[in-house]
């Protein structure tokens, strides 16, 4: 979507502060998996390999986080700051939601109009 179409649909860096923490959930998820991976590993090859993975991976979720709370998404330490940051995303959710809807409506009343119309 571009700039100025999310900026219509209400989204505008949104679009950005959902894309980073559906990143950040994907990096914490990756970490879990890599540290279970590295307790069922039973050769030392793959051991050090899957160290060096989850190394990788703590190192991209602290880049993400990082940049989350630079933008003001993320606000791991202040938890009532985070909680309205939290609230404003659904409140846009819902928002972005109920514009879709009428747009739908409006579009559909348009196409019975038409064709009343044209059938007169």
């Amino acid at each position: 979507m571009n700039g100025m179409m999310q900026n219509m649909a209400g989204m505008g860096a949104m679009t950005d502060q959902v894309v980073a923490t559906d990143f950040l959930i994907s990096a914490k998820t990756g970490v879990k998996n890599i540290a279970l991976a590295l307790t069922e590993t039973s050769t030392p090859e793959v051991r050090d390999a899957l160290k060096q993975y989850l190394m990788d991976a703590v190192d991209t979720h602290e880049q993400i986080s990082k940049y989350m709370v630079d933008k003001g998404y993320y606000h791991p330490n202040n938890l009532s700051e985070q909680l309205g940051v939290d609230l404003q995303a659904a409140q846009t959710a819902l928002n972005l939601n109920q514009s879709q809807n009428q747009s739908q409506n409006q579009s559909q009343n348009q196409s019975q109009n038409q064709s009343q119309n044209t059938s007169s």
